[in-house]
């Protein structure tokens, strides 16, 4: 696949500089590109100083707005206004997708009274459940299965191995990559009488009297509902509501490894980063960032805006618009404050001791 400079940076929304009818077949860094022929070549990501200094004269490279492509003997640039937002246009410029051959692959399993909408692509080994709808122009990788009455909207991409259980509606343009589960049981379990966790709440941590227990199964009645343009990672779980469908709003990303546990409710625009857990019953507002490893404990609200640093832990409501780290998590500022507090502590431990031996030294005397 080879495209010009002139029409990449087109596509790009951005300003295109010297030789614009040179192709351009792909994208690396600086150190790994070179000079380019009348055939065109890889375009070098050099959209900082520091990663410019190993542009070589003679090829071609994205520089940032104000950057000079004559000091580095460019044959082509492209400026970029906005760096990352550029690399989005220009990944998806070059991205082939996955292999998945128009129609109907003859191993697939389709039930009578499923609906393919029209130009959609079933990989090799798919199971396709009763009365499942997919919309338009899908396409679904190997070994996906999906269960009974499920809807998938138009242009999904479903990853090989993905596993997308009954009852699930999602919107269009879903992506699942690999190994993703979605609309499994939730993990909700009760004893007939009350259990240790139940009694500990209760009392902070007293335990009154240990007795056998034993767990019944709450089943699973609700389902799963996406939004529009939600895309899931690798290995990620999002678990069936207990009565009502946990739900993640229009435009939402998670990413690998990321668990949404029973009722949890995610709103529009979020960023939820590998290994982020949501407890049963929690509902995060809309444009929130959670990043790596945070935590959220069950039944807790948390407001628009909010973005927790890595592996924070949630254990209370938290309001819009704040920013919290630590565990528990607090405000950033208070959670900076703690850690400096913590730092000088073996100096204070020091002080305290050095204290306590003159006072001792003090009262011997008197």
């Amino acid at each position: 696949m080879a495209i010009t400079i002139r029409a990449l940076a087109q596509a790009l929304d951005a300003q295109g500089w010297g030789d614009l009818d040179l192709p351009v077949t792909g994208a690396s860094e600086p150190g790994a590109t070179g000079p380019v022929g009348p055939k065109g070549g890889v375009i070098a990501l050099a959209m900082s100083p520091k990663y410019a200094e190993t542009l070589k004269p003679g090829s071609m490279a994205i520089l940032a707005q104000g950057m000079d492509p004559q000091a580095f003997g460019l044959k082509a640039a492209i400026f970029a206004p906005r760096p990352r937002l550029l690399m989005a246009g220009l990944t998806r410029a070059f991205d082939p997708g996955p292999d998945i051959a128009p129609g109907i692959h003859p191993t697939a399993i389709i039930d009578p009274s499923a609906q393919v909408g029209e130009g959609a692509a079933i990989g090799p080994f798919v199971v396709i459940g009763a009365d499942v709808r997919i919309g338009s122009g899908a396409r679904i990788g190997p070994h996906v299965s999906i269960g009974r009455g499920s809807r998938l909207g138009d242009d999904a991409l479903i990853h090989a191995g993905a596993r997308i259980a009954h009852g699930v509606t999602a919107g269009h343009r879903l992506i699942v990559q690999p190994g993703a589960v979605i609309g499994g049981d939730g993990f909700s379990f009760v004893t007939p009488e009350e259990s240790g966790i139940e009694e500990i709440r209760r009392t902070l941590g007293t335990r009154e009297g240990i007795k056998q227990q034993h767990w019944t199964r709450i089943h699973s009645l609700g389902g799963v509902e996406i939004g529009d343009d939600v895309e899931i990672g690798a290995n990620a779980t999002i678990d069936r509501g207990t009565i009502r469908a946990t739900r993640v709003g229009n435009g939402t990303k998670i990413d690998n490894l990321v668990m949404l546990g029973h009722n949890v409710v995610v709103g529009d625009d979020c960023l939820l980063c590998s290994q982020v857990g949501i407890a049963g019953s929690s509902k995060v507002g809309n444009r929130v960032v959670l990043a790596g490893k945070v935590g959220v404990s069950d039944n807790i609200e948390i407001g628009d805006d909010v973005i927790a640093g890595g592996a924070s832990k949630i254990f209370t409501r938290v309001p819009a618009g704040r920013v919290i780290l630590g565990n528990p998590a607090v405000k950033m500022e208070t959670q900076m404050e703690i850690q400096k507090a913590m730092r000088r502590l073996p100096r204070f431990a020091q002080q305290v001791a050095k204290l306590q031996e003159t006072v001792t030294r003090l009262l011997e005397k008197g």
